[in-house]
């Protein structure tokens, strides 16, 4: 295996792991009830798996490519993150908008929320994974 994949799929599993506490706790304390008292009619009975498997394998994807960015060694702590903001807004914003624009009923309160919890998230997951990483990111990988 080259450096490179190693290096990047070294941050994919970092970065899944701890998106994946992060977002249990936030979909547990509060997406959860937020969700349920605001478009709980919406809401199936439960969470559809390959979906939400799905989600989480390409998300974790992305966050890695435009954030974490672990073959490219001149990338600043600042950059990687406000990449990974960018990311989490952008794509959180095409669910939560794309919602309220078609779903009838879809709170402007759920939208913003995700939203921000899309850049907080994906801000807070690079970070973290950056950090942990630091030595491995601030080194050229090899071709």
């Amino acid at each position: 295996m080259s450096p490179r994949t190693k290096n990047w799929l070294t941050a994919y599993v970092v970065s899944a792991l701890i998106f994946a506490v992060l977002d249990v706790v936030w979909i547990l304390l509060v997406a959860n009830p937020l969700y349920r008292s605001q478009i709980g009619h919406l809401l199936g009975a439960t969470a559809n798996l390959p979906g939400a498997v799905l989600f989480y394998v390409i998300f974790v994807a992305g966050m890695v490519h435009y954030g974490i960015r672990p073959n490219d060694s001149r990338a600043t702590l600042r950059q990687r993150v406000t990449g990974a903001a960018l990311f989490g807004f952008f794509t959180y914003a095409t669910w939560a908008l794309t919602g309220f624009a078609v779903l009838k009923d879809f709170t402007a309160l759920v939208a913003v929320t995700d939203i921000l919890w899309g850049a907080a998230a994906c801000s807070l997951v690079t970070w973290v994974t950056a950090t942990i990483l630091r030595r491995r990111l601030m080194k050229p990988a090899a071709a």
